[in-house]
């Protein structure tokens, strides 16, 4: 297969060709040829437009939830891979949460064989601890070895502080990447927003951010102590904002994402009590959402992720309180990005906290656009208005809340192992 990709911006950071117009011809899964824009030609009729569109490095997300095996109804990886091409991600890393989940090799294999051939690749995480109970760590190592590249009890945050010191030694030797999700339960409780005026006037028990401060204290300190490095996921607070950009700054070995739902909203949006912006960690202040937006902007955030967890409606169709964490989100999030940060933001800076930003927490190399390389790219529009509709969701699940909303920016075609989507 060839196709020839005209007159589109280039946008990879420290490529020579960055910010110039040019057209790529891909041949059997290879860039051939790379050139001044609208110098290549092709006979046949695999030639599409790029006119007014950048193209990056494939994104990747560090955080989905497919749901299979045991929660197929939600969610399979097929469906799932679905929702990923639309949403113009080429890479996602998939939670351990499934039922049973993800805690050993067969897992693992089971995961990446479902996965294979596809145009999304498809990267098991393991977790932590046997069947995520925080209690004795998982097969860590025969996971890596079976192709698990970071482990994590998901949203289960490990409480007991031994077991995330043996994790994170055993990291160092093992391999993968330790993901922890900051939020200490016995303060967080059964609290179902932020804590604050909203939670106050709405009723609702709150969680508070120092449920998250707490946490991310006590893992810089661990990795202070065994010299391993932790990733932080989904951070929500001007709090962990300023403990990680301190940790940072010292030299200790620390990464973290934020999701694009808590960039674009705070927890005033939760006044209609709408159950599918019912997130965990919740959406927070104002302020909090500044200073995560500041943190993404000067490198102390180095990854945004959909945080796609997609649910059945009897579990978002009921009394707030009764409902179930999470939203559908694959396909929403370079939208309510870009709708949170502004048009004007930098192709590269998109590159940046999109591709090489998720792939170099995973150890992974960066996707290099050049004559030679696989592609792995994805085209966008970072500009382009559009309704979301239900035909723009490819979940199983619809626990979407931007469905009959306006975004700006939409992600509109991506390649990768030699399969090419348009998301349009």
């Amino acid at each position: 297969m060839e196709l020839l990709i005209q007159n589109v911006t280039l946008a990879a950071p420290g490529n020579a060709h960055s910010g110039k117009t040019v057209d790529i011809l891909i041949s059997n899964g290879i860039i051939k040829k790379i050139s001044n824009g609208g110098r290549l030609n092709l006979k046949s009729s695999n030639i599409f437009n790029g006119t007014g569109l950048f193209v990056s490095p494939g994104w990747f997300d560090l955080h989905v939830r497919f749901r299979e095996p045991g929660e197929e109804h939600k969610e399979d990886i097929h469906s799932g891979i679905e929702a990923a091409c639309q949403g113009g991600w080429t890479g996602v890393l998939c939670m351990p949460s499934t039922v049973p989940p993800v805690q050993s090799k067969a897992e693992v294999e089971f995961i990446i064989n479902r996965a294979a051939g596809q145009l999304v690749d498809v990267i098991p995480s393991g977790t932590i601890s046997r069947a995520m109970q925080g209690k004795d760590l998982s097969e860590m190592y025969d996971m890596f070895r079976a192709g698990a590249r970071a482990f994590t009890d998901d949203k289960n945050p490990i409480m007991d502080s031994g077991l995330m010191i043996r994790a994170l030694l055993y990291s160092l030797n093992s391999g993968g990447r330790i993901f922890s999700f900051p939020n200490d339960t016995t303060v967080s409780g059964k609290g179902q927003i932020h804590e604050g005026v909203t939670s106050t006037f709405n009723g609702l028990k709150g969680i508070p951010d120092v449920a998250e401060e707490i946490m991310i204290q006590r893992d810089l300190s661990l990795v202070g102590y065994t010299n391993a490095p932790v990733h932080f996921s989904t951070v929500s607070s001007k709090s962990a904002v300023e403990l990680i950009r301190n940790a940072k700054k010292k030299g200790l070995k620390v990464s973290a994402d934020v999701s694009a739902v808590h960039l674009f909203l705070d927890d005033s949006a939760l006044s209609e009590f709408d159950t599918n912006l019912k997130v965990n960690p919740p959406l927070r202040t104002p302020e909090d959402r500044k200073a995560l937006i500041e943190g993404l902007m000067d490198g102390t955030i180095d990854a945004v992720t959909s945080d796609h967890s997609p649910e059945n409606p009897e579990n978002k169709v009921k009394e707030f309180d009764l409902a179930s964490f999470g939203m559908e989100s694959l396909e929403t999030t370079f939208g309510t990005f870009v709708s949170s940060m502004g048009k004007n933001i930098d192709p590269e800076f998109i590159a940046a906290k999109f591709s090489d930003g998720p792939r170099r927490i995973l150890g992974f190399d960066p996707i290099v656009i050049a004559e030679g390389e696989y592609a792995n790219i994805t085209l966008y529009d970072k500009e382009r208005e559009w309704i979301v509709e239900r035909k723009h969701i490819r979940s199983r699940s619809l626990n979407n809340p931007f469905i009959g909303r306006t975004l700006r920016g939409m992600a509109v075609a991506v390649f990768n192992n030699g399969q090419f989507h348009r998301c349009e």
